[in-house]
C-alpha cells in the first residue's frame, strides 16, 4: 500500500522532469513544497490535464462517495479499479498523477514495525498514478483522490506486498491524457510503470510514524542519524 510519502521539491523541479514544454496554468513557483511526510486526509497537490492544458490543484487525499459507510479510503487496487463499481467512474474520468519523491512503509521486525523509506536510485522524480472525482478544482471534499497500488515484485516484496504504480514521464501524460480510452490505460498500468529494480530503500527514524514530523531528517538513513 502507499499511507505516507514525500513532497519535498518545487513544483517546477517536478514539472522539469516531466516534459520540457506543456500548455498550462501552472505559475512559476520555485518555493520547496517541503513536505517529508505526507499523510492521508491532507491535501496534496494533484496534476491532472483537463480544457488541453495541465493543472495543479490542492485535492485531499482520500475518497468516501456518499453512500460510503465506512472509513475513507486512500488506495486503490490496479487489479481491481478498472472495473469495480466503486472506481471504474474514476478510472475513466479522473486519472490524475501524484508527484513525489519517495514513500514510506513499515515493515515488522521483532516486536516493532520499522519505516523504510523508499526511492529512485537515481533520485529522480517519482509520478504515482492516481485517480480521483472530477472537476479537482472544484468538488466534495469528502471525494478527493486515491493513489493506485500494484504487487510489489523483486526485492521490494520483502518491505511490503503492495507498492505506488510509478509511471514514466511519458506514461504519466499518456494516463492524464483525457484522450487515453481506459483499457489504454490498463495496458499503461500493467506495461509502463517503473520496475522496482530502479528502487533503493533503507530504514528511517520512528518519529515518522507522528504525522505532525516534517524534518528533513525523517527522511536519513537511521546510520547516519545521531
Amino acid at each position: 500500500m502507499c499511507g505516507r510519502f514525500t513532497q519535498i521539491q518545487s513544483r517546477d523541479d517536478y514539472l522539469a522532469f516531466l516534459i520540457e514544454e506543456a500548455e498550462s496554468d501552472i505559475p512559476y513557483d520555485p518555493e520547496p513544497i517541503g513536505r517529508y511526510n505526507v499523510a492521508p486526509g491532507t491535501k496534496v497537490l494533484l496534476l491532472n490535464n483537463r480544457d488541453d492544458s495541465l493543472h495543479l490543484d490542492p485535492v485531499v487525499w482520500s475518497y468516501a462517495p456518499g453512500w460510503w459507510d465506512k472509513a475513507p479510503l486512500i488506495n486503490a487496487r490496479v487489479e481491481t479499479a478498472s472495473t469495480s463499481r466503486m472506481f471504474k467512474p474514476l478510472w475513466n474520468h479522473g486519472r490524475a498523477i501524484v508527484f513525489a519523491d519517495g514513500w514510506y512503509e513499515w515493515k515488522r521486525e521483532g516486536d516493532k514495525k520499522q519505516p523504510y523509506y523508499i526511492y529512485r536510485k537515481d533520485r529522480k522524480p517519482l509520478f504515482f498514478a492516481a485517480i480521483g472525482k472530477q472537476p479537482f478544482d472544484a468538488r466534495d471534499e469528502a471525494e478527493g483522490f486515491l493513489i493506485i497500488t500494484a504487487a510489489a515484485d523483486k526485492g521490494l516484496v520483502d518491505i511490503h506486498d503492495r507498492r505506488p504504480l510509478v509511471f514514466t514521464p511519458e506514461a504519466a501524460l499518456e494516463w492524464m491524457n483525457p484522450e487515453t480510452a481506459a483499457a489504454q490505460a490498463s495496458e499503461l498500468a500493467h506495461d509502463a510503470a517503473v520496475p522496482a529494480d530502479e528502487m533503493i530503500w533503507h530504514r528511517v527514524t520512528q518519529a515518522v510514524g507522528n504525522v505532525k514530523n516534517q524534518w528533513p531528517e525523517l527522511i536519513e538513513p537511521m546510520s547516519d542519524m545521531k
